[in-house]
């Protein structure tokens, strides 16, 4: 039986999707390796070991604080080397889907990624990745490949209980030297304290139906009153009127919450693409025919500006009596 490898994510805390993984991973009846590359992340190890870790890779030190692709790559490939491990797991986010593929170069191996459904037993590993657009779904299997990589969408799996009383062994690792090719010369942050919208469980969307990026503000209010994370479609983003950041869809990032409202966006292929995962969608459009309606699970016909203010209005009845 393998071991399973579980690359972990977090800074004052282990993301969602980590947890997730970890969960996985653990109900799979293999022996669980959790690994920590960043600054200040020491901390997060016996988290990792309530969820199922029985060996932490630490590797923490003041360098790693921004991600470097180079250190970063050289560092995950001596853990994976000294873990034993045949497969590799991560929530995929922008990090991840840079890294993973730098490794498994380096261990001549393949990348599942944006994967949908994960079947990790005792002695093998397959997955489900959507293809063209969210169309179709393949299995993926891999052969000849030392190690399997796979990538997964946060909010695809359940997160188990975890056991306070568990523990696990922790090793230390010190990252190489220098920074290869790459220099990082500045990390400029959003300023905006919600959840990114990968790990968003709520997201509230706009799209050309706003008419500017002013009436954000009226997402914004429902988004609060609901503790959801805006989003937008490519065109807004495109537009100016919002950051690239917010953007949903093919070409931005791909979300899976358990609720999407869709508030004036049409339902181009590209955006449905990035949000089709989600459990619950509520379009709201004045267009009926819009295609955004095919996909939803409640559809309301109608001027967004009448709606939306409605609905932040009742969720503030309801929620915060």
């Amino acid at each position: 039986m393998g071991k399973v490898f579980v690359f972990i994510e977090g800074l004052q805390d282990l993301k969602k999707g980590s947890l997730e993984l970890l969960t996985a991973a653990k109900a799979s009846g293999r022996e669980v390796v959790a690994g920590l590359i960043g600054a200040n992340v020491k901390g997060l190890a016996a988290k990792a070991a309530q969820y199922g870790a029985k060996t932490v890779f630490i590797a923490d030190a003041s360098t790693l604080a921004a991600y470097n692709p180079d250190t970063f790559a050289e560092t995950l490939t001596v853990m994976i080397k000294e873990s034993g491990a045949d497969v590799v797991l991560g929530s995929s986010s922008s990090l991840t889907r840079d890294l993973f593929p730098r490794v498994a170069a380096r261990l001549d191996s393949g990348v599942a990624s944006d994967c949908t459904i994960l079947q990790l037993t005792s002695g093998d590993v397959k997955a489900r990745r959507p293809l063209y657009a969210g169309k179709c779904t393949a299995e993926v299997e891999f052969v000849g490949s030392p190690v399997k990589f796979v990538l997964m969408r946060p909010n695809q799996l359940p997160v188990g209980s975890p056991d306070s009383a568990a523990t696990a062994t922790n090793k230390d690792f010190s990252p190489p030297a220098g920074t290869g090719k790459i220099t990082n010369k500045e990390v400029v942050k959003g300023t905006s304290t919600k959840t990114d919208l990968t790990e968003a469980n709520v997201i509230v969307s706009g799209g050309r139906g706003m008419q500017n990026g002013e009436n954000f503000k009226i997402l914004e209010e429902l988004a609060n009153a609901i503790g959801a994370t805006v989003g937008a479609s490519r065109a807004v983003a495109d537009a100016g009127w919002v950051p690239h950041s917010m953007q949903v869809g093919q070409t931005g990032k791909t979300v899976a919450p358990s609720l999407y409202i869709a508030a004036g966006i049409s339902g181009a292929i590209q955006h449905l693409a990035g949000m089709s995962g989600s459990k619950v969608i509520v379009a709201i459009n004045k267009d009926a025919d819009a295609p955004i309606f095919q996909k939803a699970t409640y559809g309301l016909v109608g001027d967004l500006f009448e709606i939306v203010p409605k609905m932040t209005e009742e969720f503030k009845k309801a929620l915060h009596k």
